[in-house]
């Protein structure tokens, strides 16, 4: 039985996390370097949307893919068809992994927010790593997200869609504690740094492609979110009708940052 999960598992969700890894790939990319490595682990997988980014970037990586969604796992055989021997699947719970071999890279996106025991999640995965082993993660800094005007009915769905996050284990603001969680689980020569969107109406398409990208991150929450009664249909259309809104206003600002770690075993 799958455990629940933010988002879902439905089709149209898993095509959501590829549209993502593409839109958000300049962004998350720019800095990361695997260069020199050869076996890499990736924790958190999902369908492979960011593992296809992954073997583009750098041809010379084998990468091994863990998830605890069978449902995630066999989508993410078909997406990464094209990968042949340079992709392995495992579905595991992170936090207990049972591997069979060593990886000098460790990769983690969008996972530990979801996940309710982070730093262990990191000390199963650090048994796994070779001396020297390259570590990024790129996780969410919720309570960064501001958005002008600041409009009630999306500002009640974003608190909601937070809240829902927080009671199935998770947390919206983990990317804040990136660098406490690698000291923690016992890697060096941490690194902390911030990318995101800073949009106004000097970049009105841009605005326009995040606003449009957001609806539908918020709108994959909805079914969760109906189910346990933190919001009505006809919220979830009223907060969809604030951010078209927002497009109107000459001093629109919508705000964003993530935040990624880098780190050696």
């Amino acid at each position: 039985m799958e455990e629940a999960y933010l988002h879902g598992f439905i089709p149209e969700e898993q095509q959501r996390l590829l549209d993502q890894g593409n839109y958000l790939a300049p962004k998350i990319y720019s800095r990361i370097d695997f260069s020199g490595c050869t076996n890499l682990l990736e924790i958190g997988s999902g369908v492979g949307a960011q593992t296809r980014e992954l073997l583009r970037l750098w041809p010379e990586l084998r990468i091994t893919c863990v998830d605890y969604s069978e449902a995630q796992l066999a989508q993410a055989k078909k997406n990464l068809a094209f990968a042949e021997d340079r992709v392995s699947f495992y579905c595991q719970d992170a936090r207990d992994l049972k591997l069979e071999e060593q990886f000098d890279s460790l990769f983690i996106c969008w996972a530990l927010e979801h996940m309710p025991e982070p730093v262990r999640v990191l000390e199963s995965a650090k048994k796994y790593l070779t001396k020297g082993a390259k570590i990024w993660a790129t996780e969410v800094f919720n309570s960064s997200f501001y958005l002008y005007p600041d409009l009630p009915n999306q500002r009640k769905y974003y608190e909601a869609y937070n809240q829902l996050q927080i009671s199935l284990g998770g947390d919206p603001d983990v990317g804040a504690q990136l660098g406490n969680l690698f000291k923690k689980a016992g890697f060096g020569s941490i690194e902390i740094h911030h990318g995101g969107f800073h949009l106004d109406q000097s970049k009105p398409d841009e605005l326009q492609k995040m606003l449009h990208f957001w609806t539908i991150l918020l709108k994959s929450g909805a079914p969760g979110l109906l189910e346990a009664g933190l919001i009505t249909a006809k919220e979830i259309e009223e907060m969809e009708s604030d951010l078209i809104s927002v497009l109107k206003d000459e001093n629109a600002v919508f705000f964003y940052q993530f935040v990624q770690a880098f780190a050696t075993n």
